[in-house]
C-alpha cells in the first residue's frame, strides 16, 4: 500500500519470514511519554493523528515510555482507527509496580506516571508484562514483541544474571509460545546495542529488532557483523535513533545530544563537515539522516520519535525529498563506509 502524498512512507517492507509488513516510515512513542518534555493529552493525539494522516502505519511502543504513559496514550489515540490497518508494537523485560522510591528524573521523563521498574526477563515476567500491556493499550492484538534493553549498555555487570533469566528461566519459551500460539506475529529485541542482538540470534530465533542509533550517518560499525547476519537469517531491523539522540536532526546549532547525552567534540566536528557537504549539495542534514539506514536491505523501516503535529511533518517531508546522487558520492568519500548501500543503489 503507498499513498499518492507520500509513497516512500508509506510503502510495506516484510519482517522476517513472517507475513507482516511495517511502513518505511515508524512512530516511536518515547516523546509520548514525556521525554526530556511532557505533552498534554490533546498534542500526544495531534501527534498520531499527524502520523496517520502522512501514512504512517507502524507504531512502537513501550511500558518504560513515561513508566506506562505512552501506552495508554497510544492506545487511546488509534483506537478510533481500524486495528486491521497498522502494526504495533511494544516491549518486555520490566513491569511497574507502584512507585516506592522518589522519581530523581535521571532516565529523562518529565512527569512519568507514579510507577517505577522491576526488571523480569524470565518467562513469568514476559508473560505479565505482555498481559500488562494488552490492558494498557486497550487492545488484545499486539503484532510485535520485543525484549528490551537486554545487554551490557543498559545492565552493565548484571547483564549475566538477566540473560541467564532469558535462556535458563523461559523468558524466549515465553516469546515462542506467544508467537507460536497466535497472540503476537513477530518477536524480537529492542536495543541500543548490535552485540545484544547477535547474542540473541545464537540462541533464539527471533524475527526482527529494534536498534537505535548503531546504523547511523554517524555510525556503520554494524556493517562488519550484525547487518551481514541479519541478512543471512532473515532478520529485519527496526531502525531507530537515526537522529543519534538529536545532532543529526538540527545539526551543530541544536541541543548537541547524542546517545542520550552531550555529543564529545569529534562527532560535533564529523557532524559540521556531515552539513557541508550537505549545504554544497542542497540537501537538509535530517533529509539525508533519515534516507541513508533504509537503502540497507535489512532494514524494515526508520523510526522516528515525534512531539507534535509538527515534528511528524517535518520527518514526513525529510523522509520523501528528493536528494541528489551527488551527495552520496561526497559522503562516500571519507564519511560513510564505502561497503554501506545509499539511495539510488
Amino acid at each position: 500500500m503507498t499513498t499518492a502524498a507520500n509513497p516512500k512512507v508509506s510503502q510495506r517492507r516484510g519482517i522476517g519470514r513472517r507475513d507482516l509488513k511495517v511502513t518505511g516510515l515508524g512512530l516511536g512513542t518515547a516523546p509520548l511519554g514525556g521525554l526530556y518534555r511532557d505533552l498534554t493529552d490533546e498534542e500526544a493525539q495531534g501527534t498520531i493523528d499527524a502520523a496517520w494522516d502522512a501514512g504512517i502505519r507502524f507504531f512502537d511502543t513501550a511500558p518504560h515510555y513515561g513508566h506506562t504513559k505512552a501506552e495508554h496514550r497510544l492506545g487511546h489515540a488509534l483506537r478510533k482507527y481500524p486495528r486491521g490497518e497498522y502494526v504495533l508494537s511494544t516491549k518486555v523485560g520490566r513491569h511497574f509496580v507502584p512507585r516506592t522510591h522518589p522519581y530523581d528524573g535521571s532516565e529523562g521523563w518529565q512527569n512519568p506516571l507514579p510507577f517505577e521498574a522491576i526488571y523480569d526477563y524470565t518467562r513469568d515476567g514476559i508473560l505479565r508484562s505482555f498481559e500488562d500491556s494488552q490492558h494498557r493499550l486497550g487492545m488484545v492484538d499486539i503484532d510485535i514483541l520485543l525484549v528490551h534493553d537486554i545487554g551490557r549498555y543498559t545492565h552493565g555487570d548484571r547483564n549475566a544474571h538477566y540473560w541467564k533469566q532469558l535462556t535458563e528461566g523461559g523468558g524466549f519459551k515465553a516469546l515462542d509460545e506467544l508467537r507460536s500460539g497466535g497472540a503476537v506475529k513477530a518477536v524480537g529485541l529492542g536495543v541500543n546495542e548490535g552485540a545484544a542482538i547477535l547474542e540473541a540470534m545464537a540462541e533464539f530465533d527471533i524475527d526482527c529488532a529494534l536498534l537505535a542509533g548503531r546504523y547511523t550517518l554517524l555510525e556503520q560499525d554494524t556493517l562488519n557483523d550484525l547487518l551481514p547476519a541479519c541478512e543471512a537469517k532473515h532478520v529485519s531491523i527496526l531502525l531507530g535513533g537515526a537522529f543519534n539522540s538529536g545532532i543529526l536532526a538540527r545539526g551543530v546549532q541544536g541541543d548537541l545530544k547524542y546517545n542520550y547525552g552531550d555529543a564529545p567534540q569529534d562527532v560535533i566536528d564529523r557532524v559540521t563537515r556531515l552539513e557541508a557537504i550537505c549545504r554544497v549539495h542542497g540537501a537538509p542534514l535530517p533529509a539525508a539522516a533519515l534516507q541513508f539506514p533504509y537503502a540497507h536491505p535489512a532494514v524494515a523501516t526508520v523510526l522516528t520519535g515525534a512531539r507534535s503535529a509538527g515534528e511528524v511533518r517535518e520527518n514526513v517531508a525529510s523522509f520523501e525529498r528528493e536528494l541528489p546522487a551527488g551527495l552520496w558520492k561526497a559522503l562516500r568519500d571519507g564519511l560513510l563506509d564505502p561497503r554501506a548501500p545509499v539511495p539510488g543503489d
